[in-house]
């Protein structure tokens, strides 16, 4: 999830026998599996300043104050200057100040959802968990990013109940982004087997053949649930 640009998960290491599924529990399920961001940096910053804008005129003062606050992160955050975009750069705030000074406005709960983000693809997990955990907004398509985002952090913690949990939910939370829902239906198949859960994974394995055929992941889904068992 490091860069901007999508990258492919590798498919040989999806194609492990049992055994070796297994044995890839123990490895970080991010550094494998979380290169794959369904936004960049940049196109997270387009969406997430889309929720924010609203005419100023109506705007609480504090409202204002966070919106003019939070943009020199996001600069940051879109040019992948991770750290500096979290904790800012001596003259401009980062996420989590903003978060902390603004919070109760849109502004500040973003500035919340773009720290975990950025303490994530930092290597902070547990920091990436304090902010992701308590994060949550009407918007489904964030929503989703952000339980995504969370089940990465917790996947590298070695909480793999956790981590299956916000995978299967993101993917389940706005079904109408398929490619969004099927990605992450398809890392909690992938989180489930590694856990010993067939009957889950094959579950959300056939979920994502029934909605979602038409995408990266429907195309590939029948090789997986073959590996099951299911289909020949």
């Amino acid at each position: 999830m490091a860069k901007s640009n999508k990258a492919q998960i590798e498919v040989q290491a999806l194609e492990l026998d049992d055994s070796a599924v297994i044995v890839e529990k123990a490895k970080g399920f991010w550094a494998r599996f979380g290169k794959m961001i369904t936004y960049g940096a940049g196109a997270l910053v387009l969406l997430l300043a889309g929720y924010i804008a609203y005419d100023k005129l109506y705007a609480e003062p504090k409202e204002v104050k966070a919106n003019e606050a939070i943009w020199k992160a996001q600069q940051y955050f879109a040019q992948d200057s991770m750290r500096l975009a979290l904790e800012g750069d001596g003259q401009f705030a980062g996420f989590e100040k903003i978060a902390k000074n603004y919070s109760g406005t849109k502004a500040g709960e973003l500035a919340q959802f773009y720290a975990g983000v950025a303490a994530l693809q930092l290597g902070d997990f547990n920091k990436a968990v304090t902010y992701l955990k308590d994060f949550s907004t009407s918007a489904k398509e964030i929503q989703a990013v952000a339980w995504s985002r969370l089940a990465d952090a917790y996947s590298e913690l070695n909480k793999d109940a956790e981590a299956l949990n916000y995978y299967e939910k993101a993917g389940k939370h706005f079904p109408e982004q398929e490619a969004l829902s099927s990605e992450n239906l398809f890392r909690a198949g992938l989180k489930a087997e590694m856990m010993g859960k067939t009957d889950q994974a094959i579950s959300v394995y056939q979920l994502i053949k029934e909605k979602y055929p038409r995408t990266e992941r429907g195309f590939q889904i029948d090789k997986y649930l073959a590996r099951l068992g299911v289909v020949k």
